[in-house]
């Protein structure tokens, strides 16, 4: 059993900087943190405390946590700190773990998370400029700090909690906008809440750009980096900014992220180990970026815009200490054993890896397309516009939206159908009298050919693929942001409907909803945005487990009405979906809910594994030559394709 040591409540507590010998002061003595970041937005409420647990026990005594903006007020006026929202709780387990909080409240967070944390309704003001002292973003933030602040106010350290400091935005150096005046706001509206005595800090890149932008006067200069740095060079820029007081890196990457079609990020353990020892040797406080990633479940993902558009992957892993699923690694072992040369680390064994099952093959049947289920997935039915409203003008964020107008002749021979202005956001899945086409890709695929006849239907779903959460380009727009050409006319008098897919799935559509009987289930598979649903069978047994969708293309899925994110195996490198074991019934059928976007496999089948698989089939062959499941194939497959289909 392990034996915690909860922070102190009682006597005399501060924390400070001691700008004389470079260091922090608790209760009055120099500190020095070994932190992680992890993410409660990423990890289910059930999983937190043992997630903590393991934090603790690596040897770490303080966490580092973003709070997202846009998790917590996803409508506007609507604040949400319940379930998987309750940040208090989390704080409360993080301190009777005897873990201390580094809080990093935003309002921008970035974290490969959507809009960088920033709430879609603020695109409603299409001029807004954010992240800036534009008066209706200010007055957004100061409304929602004003909701914050106070919540987290009684757990500052000073206070009796053990929030040590506090970062007031995020890497703003990086921003183009360069905007002294918001910052000076932010830090009067922090220093109004939180008190004068509260560490605030800012964190920044390793360059001078990003320094001079990002730091400002009153807050606290700390800089971050990876592994493949000068160490020595890193901390000098950082004192040329803060000439006293500690060295921090505040986002030391023990590995990276992944996009769609990127190979997956790997950081080797021996640099990380390497690159800790040196900077804890200095005496610099270190905060490990992850120390578990966890998983970006439903729409929450973001993506960057680089030369073009890429989305970030369904899992955040990101190659940390602990996997998306929690389970230790031999980096984290590694970085326990560094931090032992430093300080002492619990005693006692570390927390075992959650149980992980392979429930097997389930096989699922077809429910319907898009276009044939709308008074389900929009009951309150279509605006109607002579030209493309974007997701943000309907005051629908994320998902899918599905336009609908009419062909204005008849097309017999293919006629391209033209994004001219690459108003695609981000992907649209063209049917015409619910045939698919094909589909448009943002900065990819702006052009494709169809046919029909006059006043034929023609359906465009139009994805949110996670709106852009770093750079320049954070004012993303969704949907068709700008006119469709057919041929040489402009597409006009359009249909719009905001699908309300979720909320449908989670009132047990398309299982056991009695008001929306289901057609004829099918066996067949059918090309372009279909429905498709089946029953995961009871065991008695709730394990973590793994979904693999073997040769379906791309899509979306819920397990009993949670939405678990999306799937792409056809582009990776993520070829498998975290699935945790709390959403699972020992008793009750599990029920599946597959939106395949583009083509589906004939045999219909998903398949629950016991482990993940993160990067691309080309580069795990070697898989093939570990252990079968102790599970039988299902009835009528060989063991050799049972083999092939689980580990190709």
């Amino acid at each position: 059993m392990i034996k915690y040591k909860p922070l102190p409540v009682c006597g005399e507590r501060s924390f400070s900087i001691d700008y004389k010998n470079n260091c922090f002061l608790k209760d009055g003595r120099p500190f020095q943190y070994i932190s992680g970041s992890i993410h409660y937005s990423r990890i289910p409420r059930y999983y937190w405390k043992d997630r903590l647990a393991k934090m603790y026990m690596a040897g770490l005594n303080a966490v580092q946590i973003y709070v997202p903006w846009n998790y917590h007020e996803a409508v506007h006026g609507v604040h949400n700190f319940t379930g998987d929202r309750d940040l208090e709780h989390f704080l409360s387990l993080a301190n009777d773990t005897g873990l201390l909080v580094i809080l990093r409240p935003g309002p921008y967070i970035c974290a490969e998370w959507e809009m960088g944390g920033l709430p879609a309704w603020l695109l409603e003001k299409p001029n807004i400029l954010l992240r800036s002292a534009d008066t209706d973003y200010v007055e957004a933030v100061s409304n929602w700090l004003a909701v914050l602040l106070p919540k987290v106010k009684p757990w500052l350290y000073t206070n009796g909690g053990n929030i040590i400091s506090v970062q007031v935005e995020n890497e703003y150096g990086s921003y183009y906008a360069c905007d002294y005046n918001y910052m000076r706001h932010l830090r009067t509206l922090f220093r109004f809440f939180l008190g004068e005595d509260t560490v605030l800090f800012t964190t920044d890149g390793n360059t001078d750009k990003e320094m001079s932008c990002g730091t400002l006067e009153g807050l606290y200069a700390t800089v971050d980096f990876g592994t493949d740095v000068n160490i020595t060079k890193a901390f000098d820029r950082q004192r040329r900014f803060e000439p006293h007081g500690p060295l921090v890196n505040s986002e030391f990457y023990t590995g990276w992220l992944d996009h769609w079609g990127d190979q997956h990020a790997v950081v080797d353990t021996q640099k990380v180990s390497r690159v800790l020892a040196e900077m804890l040797s200095m005496g610099a406080n270190v905060n490990m970026y992850m120390f578990e990633g966890g998983t970006n479940f439903g729409y929450w993902n973001g993506a960057d815009h680089d030369n073009r558009f890429r989305s970030v992957v369904t899992s955040y892993d990101y190659n940390a200490p602990l996997t998306e699923a929690g389970d230790p690694t031999e980096k984290l072992l590694a970085i326990r054993d560094v931090i032992k040369l430093f300080r002492d680390v619990p005693s006692g064994p570390m927390p075992p890896a959650t149980p992980k099952f392979g429930y097997g093959f389930v096989t699922l049947s077809k429910v319907g397309n898009i276009s044939s289920l709308l008074n389900i997935l929009s009951p309150q039915g279509p605006v109607k516009s002579q030209y493309p409203l974007t997701f943000e003008q309907m005051k629908q964020y994320y998902g899918y939206m599905l336009y609908r107008t009419t062909l204005p002749r008849d097309l017999s021979e293919p006629t391209p159908l033209i994004s001219p202005l690459n108003g695609v956001h981000d992907r649209a899945y063209v049917s015409v009298n619910g045939e698919y086409q094909g589909l448009l890709e943002r900065d990819t695929t702006l052009v494709i050919n169809v046919t029909g006849r006059q006043g034929d239907t023609m359906d465009i779903l139009v994805e949110n693929m996670g709106r852009v959460n770093f750079g320049s380009k954070i004012n993303d727009y969704k949907g068709l942001v700008s006119n469709l050409i057919l041929g040489k006319y402009v597409l006009t008098d359009w249909e719009i409907y905001p699908l309300d897919i979720d909320g449908a799935i989670a009132g047990r559509w398309p299982h056991s909803d009695s008001r929306h009987p289901l057609p004829g289930l099918q066996r067949e598979p059918s090309s372009g945005p279909v429905f498709y649903t089946g029953t995961l069978q009871p065991i008695g047994l709730a394990w973590d487990t793994f979904l693999k969708l073997i040769e379906w293309t791309k899509g979306q899925v819920w397990i009993n009405g949670v939405n678990l994110g999306r799937y792409w195996p056809a582009r990776g490198p993520q070829q498998t979906l975290y699935v945790p074991g709390p959403l699972l019934s020992t008793s009750q059928p599990n029920n599946i809910t597959v939106l395949e976007l583009e083509k589906a496999p004939a045999h219909l089948q998903v398949l629950f594994m016991d482990r993940p698989q993160l990067d691309s089939p080309v580069l795990k062959r070697d898989l093939a030559k570990q252990r079968l499941p102790t599970h039988p194939a299902p009835p009528g497959d060989t063991q050799t394709r049972f083999q092939q289909m689980y580990y190709s």
